[in-house]
């Protein structure tokens, strides 16, 4: 059905939605990615070609990724990488090389199988970091563990989006072309360090002279929408650029002023990207490949599991603190669904169903984690403390 009212009316029902559940998720603890999502499915009928819901959406999505590329400098990317090198990349074979096995072995295409890997690969940031502080557990020995595998995927994901955008043309795609996208790729991120050292090198103060807030706010969403853009033009993801552009800012000496002045835009628009992904959801034909997707939310929480039962040693934390690492990685959430808005047809139908459910379960798992790993290895013993009687 083609929507009948004003856009602007549209968008007036999105933003007082988007507030409404909002305000349940922030009284429930419920995660407000599941909500919007299915918010998004339940008025897809009215507002599939909502032309502002759209904009937004993209704009949001280049925002998130480039206050992420903030958080990583080069000299904290490579300290990332030597710590958790090894379990990352046994998440990437877990999450993503088994699930496009098991799609593959489904009768999918390899395009398709990736794109599946992909929905399975990345934990959701945001509802992990929030379950982490509303549940007391950013002090136990397990965080720094679960910290370090989300930044790890964080910085895997663009660079799928990236492969995924190029190879969704249909076109035919070689061994060169492949080399060809990862030049691309590495050249992006060579332009964008060398800015750092240069153009960029003393924007700190440049911002400081800046008083009036709102030039800083046109200025540095529109640096973000520039490389996102570009990266756009190069055949690749808004994604991957918007990261990169972050990542050129990410040298100055304090990002917290960047951060506070791109943020609350960033947290305004946010909500409709997820409301926007569930708008294109057609649910009218059902649940696509039920047994598949079955199997890929079994293996994908088990993926997750071993993730931190064999990574987290690998890390140096004990059986019992991996094992409740593992229970906690489950939840997938703005990854998935980044990666899904590349699908089309019963593909995308069948991501959506995937993240939401994913989601759940997910958030179900961290939530007795802690019971589950007290009936495995039963409850720890308290260290024992030595007393010097003084004398």
């Amino acid at each position: 059905m083609v929507s009948e009212l004003p856009t602007l009316l549209d968008a007036g029902i999105i933003l007082i939605g988007i507030f409404l559940l909002g305000y349940i998720g922030l009284k429930t603890n419920f995660p407000n990615v599941i909500l919007y999502i299915l918010f998004g499915i339940a008025l897809a009928g009215l507002m599939h070609h909502n032309s502002i819901l759209h904009f937004s959406s993209e704009v949001a999505i280049v925002l998130l990724f480039f206050l992420l590329g903030l958080e990583f400098n080069t000299r904290r990317l490579g300290g990332i990488a030597k710590k958790i090198w090894s379990s990352g990349f046994l998440d990437v074979g877990l999450s993503l090389g088994v699930t496009m096995i098991i799609a593959f072995g489904f009768g999918m295409d390899w395009f398709s199988s990736f794109l599946i890997g992909g929905l399975a690969y990345a934990t959701s940031s945001s509802i992990t970091a929030k379950l982490l502080d509303d549940k007391g557990r950013m002090a136990n020995a397990e965080t720094e563990y679960i910290l370090g595998i989300l930044i790890f995927e964080d910085l895997i994901a663009p660079i799928i989006v990236a492969i995924l955008i190029a190879l969704s043309t249909g076109e035919a795609f070689s061994g060169l072309d492949l080399a060809m996208l990862l030049g691309k790729i590495v050249g992006l991120a060579v332009v964008a360090i060398i800015l750092s050292k240069t153009l960029f090198k003393r924007f700190e103060q440049f911002l400081l002279k800046i008083e009036d807030e709102d030039f800083k706010i046109v200025l540095l969403v529109g640096i973000a929408v520039t490389y996102g853009g570009l990266a756009v033009s190069l055949g690749l993801s808004e994604v991957l650029g918007a990261f990169l552009a972050g990542v050129m800012l990410a040298e100055i000496g304090k990002i917290e002023r960047v951060e506070g002045t791109v943020t609350p835009i960033k947290n305004l628009l946010l909500p409709t990207f997820f409301v926007y992904f569930g708008t294109t959801i057609d649910m009218g034909s059902g649940v696509p490949m039920p047994v598949l997707l079955i199997i890929l939310l079994v293996w994908s929480m088990l993926a997750k599991i071993l993730v931190g039962t064999i990574g987290g040693k690998l890390y140096g934390l004990t059986k019992r603190v991996s094992l409740r690492a593992g229970l906690s990685l489950c939840a997938r959430g703005e990854f998935s669904v980044v990666i899904a808005s590349v699908a089309a047809g019963s593909i995308k139908v069948f991501g959506g169903i995937y993240i939401v459910v994913s989601a759940f379960l997910g958030m179900l798992l961290f939530n007795y984690a802690p019971k589950i790993t007290t009936r495995i290895y039963g409850k720890p013993e308290k260290k024992k403390r030595n007393l010097k009687v003084p004398t």
